[in-house]
Parts: structure tokens; sequence; C-alpha cells
């Protein structure tokens, strides 16, 4: 059974972006008779704001996004994290790295695996690194067909626990889709790099890893992609129709059958029975559009 989620971040309420990724997620299981869950990845307690998880799920529901099944938070999990890391360090895909941010970025922006080889203890204040052996450097996407990235930067053992303690969002989320039986992912094409590495934890973890399909990302007039960081408006429940329609028009879904007083459950029916991948935009950015 196709199984996908939507999986938001509650540092700030959702914005037109992250309403196409959710609405994207939504169709793309309704319409294969599959079922949708919602994740709250609250892996980063600096970052989060009060009241932010709550207001999400409430928005959700303003747009007629229901769940199947109960909510689940990264915050909850850690200990399966734990294990998981505790499987990659059985197989020696784990060490200890004390380089800096400024030292990797002194160094041209990509960690060139300096700690790999110095054997340093696991149990110190030090980040933790997935020791990459056969890099992933392409996978194939069901909307943007091949996708190929350098080898130099897919090499890059990356960060699977932090220095102050924290699971890092490659491990968090790949044991998050094994757990919860993920059989397709549909989010923004600025998650498109972090495949290959999530494909390789699949690998260690001896699972199948889901199929993606990667949708564009909505951007502000400057030219920046839409997100918290960059204060992207929230958007509103009073609204919630009118943004739903922007947001099926954004996925070049069809729009014109929907009848002007139509609910957004009425809404979502009739996308899901329209829902058709081949009609969503390759291009990685696409404008917002405006909606009143």
């Amino acid at each position: 059974m196709y199984r996908g989620r939507f999986a938001p971040s509650p540092t700030g309420r959702l914005h037109f972006g992250s309403l196409v990724a959710a609405v994207a997620s939504y169709l793309d299981a309704r319409a294969h008779n599959g079922q949708w869950l919602v994740r709250i990845e609250d892996l980063d307690p600096p970052r989060e704001q009060p009241g932010a998880a709550k207001d999400i799920l409430n928005t959700l529901e303003a747009f007629a996004l229901y769940w199947d099944e109960p909510v689940e938070y990264q915050s909850q999990r850690h200990k399966r994290y734990e294990e998981r890391l505790d499987q990659l360090i059985a197989q020696q895909r784990v060490y200890a790295c004390h380089c800096t941010r400024k030292q990797i970025r002194e160094s041209g922006g990509v960690y060139q695996n300096i700690c790999r080889n110095r054997q340093h203890s696991l149990k110190d204040s030090v980040a933790l690194r997935f020791l990459q052996q056969q890099p992933i450097t392409e996978f194939c996407d069901q909307l943007q067909g091949k996708v190929c990235f350098p080898q130099a930067q897919m090499a890059e053992d990356f960060i699977i626990k932090r220095k102050d303690g924290l699971f890092a969002y490659q491990l968090a989320v790949v044991s998050d889709d094994i757990d919860q039986e993920i059989t397709s992912v549909v989010r923004g094409a600025d998650l498109l790099d972090s495949t290959p590495r999530q494909i390789a934890l699949y690998k260690c973890f001896q699972e199948k890893p889901p199929e993606y399909l990667h949708i564009p990302l909505a951007i502000n007039p400057d030219g920046n992609k839409l997100s918290k960081q960059n204060y992207a408006p929230a958007i509103e429940a009073a609204q919630a129709r009118s943004q739903l329609v922007a947001a099926l028009a954004f996925l070049g879904q069809a729009t014109a059958d929907i009848p002007p007083k139509a609910s957004c459950e009425e809404i979502l029916t009739i996308a899901t029975y329209q829902w058709s991948r081949e009609r969503v935009p390759r291009t990685r950015e696409l404008p917002c559009p405006e909606t009143t």
C-alpha cells in the first residue's frame, strides 16, 4: 500500500511553499488510494517557535488536509535514533569529528573527511559522521527524472549526530520513514541533494528506499525560496479556499472545474480525482502567485 507523509518543522507557521508541499503529498497519496501521515520534525529545540506545532496541525485541518494516523514527533523518538546509530557504529560506519564549521567553510565549504582516520573517541563532545564507502551520485526522481550529483559532493561524510548531542536530519528522517513504512516521499526540490545521502543510509540498514518526487519551489519576488527564515507570510485559514486553489494552479493541476463556492474538502476531492504527476512543472523554482 502507498504510504506518504508531510513532515514540517515547527520553526514557524506554514507559508505558501509548505502548503504546496502538503497539498502535493496529500493528493499523490489519495490519488493512489494510499495513506497520508503527518510528522512534526522537532529535532532542533533552539530553532522552534512555541506553539508552532499546534498551529501547523490546526492550519492543515482548516485546509481539510486530514491525516490517517496519530501525528509522530521526532522529539519523542530519540531512543530509536540511538538504536539506529548503534547499528551504524557496529558496522564501523561512524566516526567522531572535531572540525568546526569555520574550518570547513575555509576549506571550500565541503567537508574533506579530515577526521575519518584520526580515531577520535566517539564518547567525547564531538560531531558524529557517517562514513561514505560507495557514495550515491544519482537516483531516479518521479518528476525530475535522472538526477546526478558531483562525486566530490556526495563523497562528503555527513553529520548524523551533532556536537550538541542532537540527532541530525538525515538519520532521523530515514529512521522515521522506515518505521512508518513510507513508500513515497513527495517534497520540495530543495531536498534533492539530501536524497543520495538518505539512500546511502537505507542501504546500510538493508531497507528499500521509498520512491521520491521533488516538486518545484515557490519563490518570492526577490528570487529567494519561500521559507520561515526569509519571513514568508503565513497562510491564513480565512483564505483557505483561494490559497488552496492557488496551490493547485502552482502544481499545474486543473482548477476550471472547481465550483466558485466549493469548500476545501470539495476542492480536494475534485483535485484528487484529477491529480496528475505529469502536469506538475519540473522547474525547481517558480514565482509564488498572489492570493486574496
